[in-house]
């Protein structure tokens, strides 16, 4: 065979080759290209909240959000975080994907776990009851739980991931009680009136009760361990409230039967303190009954004002009713203490203010209340 025609058996055989080697070559370039306009072309259209549950692979993930329509691609995603070396360092949580957040951003916003930030928030001064019914309240957590013993929760806001379980977030909740009581009883004063953490507790969650006023806290604990170190009964409202409660709203004031029915947390027929805390106490409630002001009183009343004036003496107590009196105008029934910790108002003095106005009627000035 002549040498041309050998030369064109080649070029007949290569040339189907090299159609089929230009074809993929431009056919990579193609998806190439069309994987590049989908990693930086416009995401959703609007605002989207997508959830990936712990455990989701990438795979996973790329579905979920070509579902909820934050990406066109759950393939190109996928190869995206594998190519990147990103696969294995994507987070769980909830976010939130901005309107028009490309596909690169996403990635992005997965891998620097900026989740959005969801919370449950337990205010000072809840009962364990309230606590629980604010977490079966709380939309994307899983489960029920029973109600913890009272005063075990710490009142704070805990952060949670949508799909957690409703146990879960209680058990931080019990684990920040238990920390912040161990924390600080161990920087506690010397020859408090009581011994035991739980006494603690308990005495912390009726200043809690007391007054809102974060300052005045440790000067309310102040009031009550000195009437525990001279015998004296507390006295407080709020715990005469919690026996007929439980720690709901009364919404009315107290009757003269109520202060004097005893149960086992009305601190008017009971000496010491009651049964169990009438409520979960705050951080600040707790470090103040157990460091209280270096004070010698023993009486304080409404102020007009939302605080209170305070007495060493029961002649001084006097004049201080006497003076709010002439503000207020006015002489009522009990008053009932504020259900919310956080703007609670004492309306009473321990002991002083009935026996001023006139010691067998249960009269008091009417507080102010919220």
């Amino acid at each position: 065979m002549s040498r041309g025609g050998v030369e064109t058996r080649k070029r007949s055989f290569l040339a189907p080759l090299m159609g089929l080697f230009g074809g993929a070559v431009l056919l990579t370039l193609a998806l190439v290209m069309f994987s590049y306009s989908l990693l930086f072309s416009p995401g959703p259209r609007a605002d989207t909240e997508v959830t990936f549950p712990r455990g989701m692979s990438v795979t996973g993930m790329g579905h979920e959000l070509e579902k909820q329509g934050v990406i066109r691609s759950a393939a190109v995603f996928r190869l995206a975080a594998k190519l990147g070396g990103r696969s294995k360092g994507l987070h769980a949580g909830t976010y939130l994907f901005p309107k028009g957040a490309s596909m690169m951003a996403v990635l992005k916003q997965i891998e620097d776990a900026r989740v959005e930030q969801t919370y449950v928030t337990v205010p000072e001064g809840r009962t364990s009851a309230q606590a629980v019914r604010a977490l079966m309240a709380t939309p994307g957590l899983a489960g029920d739980v029973d109600v913890p013993p009272e005063g075990s929760i710490l009142p704070e806001s805990y952060l949670y991931q949508r799909g957690e379980t409703r146990q879960a977030v209680l058990d931080r909740m019990l684990l920040a009680g238990r920390k912040t009581l161990d924390d600080l009883w161990v920087t506690r004063a010397k020859g408090l009136p009581f011994t035991t953490k739980e006494q603690a507790l308990i005495m912390a969650s009726v200043v809690e009760r007391e007054t809102g006023k974060p300052d005045e806290r440790p000067r309310v604990a102040a009031v009550f361990v000195n009437r525990l170190r001279k015998g004296m009964r507390l006295e407080s409202d709020p715990t005469v409230i919690y026996g007929i409660t439980h720690g709901e709203p009364l919404g009315r004031g107290l009757l003269k039967a109520e202060v004097e029915t005893p149960t086992p947390w009305n601190t008017y027929t009971n000496n010491g303190l009651p049964v169990t805390p009438i409520g979960n106490p705050g951080r600040a409630s707790i470090a103040a009954v157990l460091n209280p002001a270096k004070t010698e009183d023993l009486y304080f009343v409404a102020d007009g004002t939302g605080g209170h004036v305070f007495a060493a003496t029961y002649e001084q107590h006097l004049a201080n009713v006497a003076h709010w009196r002439e503000i207020e105008g006015q002489v009522n029934h009990y008053s009932t203490p504020a259900f919310d910790a956080s703007s609670a108002q004492a309306a009473t003095s321990p002991a002083g203010v009935v026996a001023a106005i006139k010691p067998s009627a249960a009269v008091r000035l009417r507080a102010t209340s919220h």
